[in-house]
């Protein structure tokens, strides 16, 4: 009987020739990753079971509201490891592009914007525009 080498544990196990392009033994383990891997591909390729799930996942959330601050308060370490896992990624967000800024953020302005400035384009690929910014007297 051929013998196949498990994609999870690494050891080999005897083929069930009635099961095609076997790839995991039948430990409990290497089971797990195999259904975990099944659900990670079908996410990824099937746009209908990725909403079906997101709709199961938000009922069950609405059904047990108190069950991340219950397990943050459980389990401090694993709290504290994704706060500091969160702050790299934003970090390496900051790096790969730049902030866009919320239209609603604006504060009132500190300097008097009079004189000549270039407007530098961060987002499209344009070249920068030289403008001229001059007092205006008087009451609009």
């Amino acid at each position: 009987m051929e013998e196949i080498l498990c994609s999870n544990c690494g050891h080999f196990f005897p083929a069930n020739p009635r099961i095609k392009n076997q790839k995991y033994c039948k430990r409990p383990k290497c089971q797990r990753a195999r259904r975990a891997a099944w659900q990670r591909n079908k996410l990824a390729t099937d746009p209908e079971y990725r909403v079906d799930q997101k709709l199961s996942w938000q009922k069950w959330a609405k059904s047990h509201p108190d069950y991340w601050n219950l397990y943050r308060k459980n389990h401090p370490e694993k709290a504290e490891r994704n706060r500091m896992l969160q702050a790299i990624r934003n970090r390496n967000r900051k790096k790969q592009a730049p902030m866009i800024a919320k239209m609603d953020a604006s504060k009132p302005l500190q300097f008097s914007p009079v004189g000549e400035f270039f407007l530098v384009p961060l987002i499209a690929k344009m070249d920068a525009l030289k403008v001229k910014i001059i007092p205006v007297s008087g009451n609009l």
